[in-house]
């Protein structure tokens, strides 16, 4: 009689076992009693499937509301979506799933029949749909040979161009097939609510969230992202990369510099645009804010001084000056005070020295001191030169209430987030977030000394902060700057895998560890640091910044 101990997201369960059992038996029993549907099955970093067997030890079995049941079902759901729309318009109509955005992910399908009533017939198919998702694992020779046996170009394609890529699933819905590297749900019964829409250029493919498993989202419109989206688009184009095995056959070709170069020149086109807009404008609160490990300092910097190329005599401020001492800080119920909430600003102090020095008056502007936990005053002195901007970079930058009561008409709000314009494929994305994550590891480790583990412990917290105090807000802003290099994956690789691989065996993170590692494993690695600019905002997390 062996033990097996078994996690779901709400309970663990202790079994006697006499022999090896089934995944599939397992889930079966311990479903009855779950919420939400079990779709997938791990024993450590190891995905099972269900024909696999277990015969002791300890197994986690996972809903959606896990992000990595979240993630399973949405790869799920972008098979299923490609299933339809190959059976509704031909199966040599291309899709791309590109990018998420207004509450769903934004998909690319090259037809000139994309109107309502086609989008109509692909939801029907799709919620049709009753077929199991026939999946094997394969090592990497199996792979190859299975998907030159049904010309699975793509996929062909993305294992020959990365030997590292040693074991895949090779997956079908009825005709369909592709070869993933993680597990797909094993009936499109399992799959929540989704709704297809209409939208812009393309098709919104919309489903719930993990902390709302039964509740489609309201669609929210967000134009800015969208025209950022497009303008991502045209530079793919210049740039000849959309999925990672076009990056890697770059630089194995030895056009890595020339790419970097690019990526570099159309960010800096970017900002002069955006500089050239402000000044026809004549705004003079430009207020900037993103997600973390956006690059915002970067990116405000440079702002600034593609305004002064302009003419401009911007003066650059941070709303981290203006918190509230630290004394006055109330907590939450929780005891613990919350540093990055709106009340943390000194709210009525921030628009009244905005008002003045917008009036041309002398201002005796804050430091905080985060020793005291106090502003200290009488350091610095600033006066305003006519018409001239003040630019000011913090997480609440969008927030009207943070500059209410300086007037509409002389602001002027910039959005910057790291918008991944890289896929793995055309199936499979990569997350923006996944992107600041790595960002953050390796800039917390430079600038703090800290292990990955405590970048990834606090990682949850960030994005709460984030969805509270900026996402919220995005749709307010005049302008949006994609921080995203092109590049940017196969340089970050070889600094953020060693420390990634030292917390493996950690309870907490390793898992999320392991997530992040295979992520970089499909890209080559560029150490080729000094082709970087040093004023890239890449250089923000590398180091060597001459913007610092």
């Amino acid at each position: 009689m062996t033990k097996l101990k078994i996690k779901t997201y709400d309970q663990t369960y202790e079994l006697n076992i006499q022999e090896a059992v089934m995944i599939r038996n397992l889930v079966k029993k311990i479903q009855k009693n779950c919420c939400y549907p079990l779709v997938a099955a791990m024993e450590g970093y190891q995905f099972l499937l269900m024909e696999d067997q277990i015969s002791g030890g300890s197994i986690e079995l996972l809903d959606m509301r896990s992000s990595i049941g979240n993630r399973m079902v949405q790869r799920s759901l972008a098979f299923l979506y490609r299933y339809a729309v190959h059976e509704v318009l031909g199966y040599e109509t291309k899709v791309v799933i590109a990018n998420a955005i207004s509450k769903g992910v934004f998909t690319k399908v090259k037809s000139n029949q994309i109107n309502k009533e086609t989008i109509i017939k692909i939801e029907k198919k799709m919620k049709d749909c009753h077929l199991p998702i026939f999946q094997r694992r394969l090592r990497r020779n199996e792979l190859i040979q299975w998907a030159r046996e049904y010309e699975l170009k793509e996929s062909l394609v993305l294992l020959e161009s990365n030997p590292i890529l040693e074991m895949g699933y090779a997956c079908e819905i009825g005709r369909e097939k592709h070869v993933f590297f993680e597990p797909l749900v094993v009936h499109t019964s399992l799959l929540p609510i989704f709704a297809c829409r209409l939208y812009r250029s393309g098709i919104l493919l919309r489903y719930p969230t993990p902390d709302e498993p039964d509740v489609l989202p309201a669609f929210e419109e967000e134009p800015t992202l969208y025209e950022a989206f497009s303008q991502e688009t045209q530079w793919e184009k210049l740039l000849g990369a959309q999925c990672s095995y076009d990056l890697n056959d770059k630089f194995r070709k030895g056009e890595g510099k020339d790419l970097i170069l690019l990526s570099e020149a159309l960010h800096e086109m970017r900002i002069a645009e955006i500089a050239k807009k402000i000044q026809s404008q004549h705004k003079q609160l430009i207020l900037i804010a993103g997600p973390s490990s956006s690059g915002k300092t970067s990116f405000a910097k440079r702002l600034i001084l593609q305004l002064k190329v302009l003419g401009l005599k911007p003066l650059y401020l941070g709303t981290d000056d203006y918190f509230v001492d630290r004394l006055e800080l109330k907590p939450r119920a929780d005891g613990k005070v919350d540093f990055e909430s709106l009340d943390a600003v000194d709210l009525t102090l921030f628009n009244q020295q905005m008002n003045d020095l917008l009036a041309g008056k002398r201002v005796d502007i804050p430091h905080f001191d985060f020793i005291q936990g106090k502003k200290v005053f009488g350091q610095r002195f600033e006066q305003l030169a006519m018409n001239q901007p003040i630019v000011i970079e913090g997480i609440h930058g969008l927030n009207p209430i943070l500059s209410e009561q300086v007037a509409d008409e002389v602001k002027f709000k910039i959005y910057i987030s790291p918008l991944t314009q890289l896929n793995i494929d055309t199936l499979q994305r990569i997350p923006t977030t996944d992107v600041r994550l790595l960002r953050r590891i390796l800039r917390d480790h430079r600038t703090r000394g800290y292990s990955a583990r405590k970048t990834l412990l606090c990682w949850p917290n960030v994005r709460h902060g984030e969805d509270v105090n900026i996402f919220p807000y995005n749709s307010c802003a005049d302008a949006f700057f994609n921080t995203q290099a092109i590049y940017e994956l196969s340089l970050l690789k070889p600094l953020v895998e060693p420390l990634l691989e030292e917390i493996l065996l950690d309870e907490q993170v390793g898992k999320e560890a392991k997530r992040l590692l295979n992520l970089l494993m499909y890209f080559v690695s560029v150490s080729q640091e000094e082709w970087i600019p040093n004023n890239a905002i890449m250089r923000e997390f590398i180091g060597g910044s001459i913007l610092f």
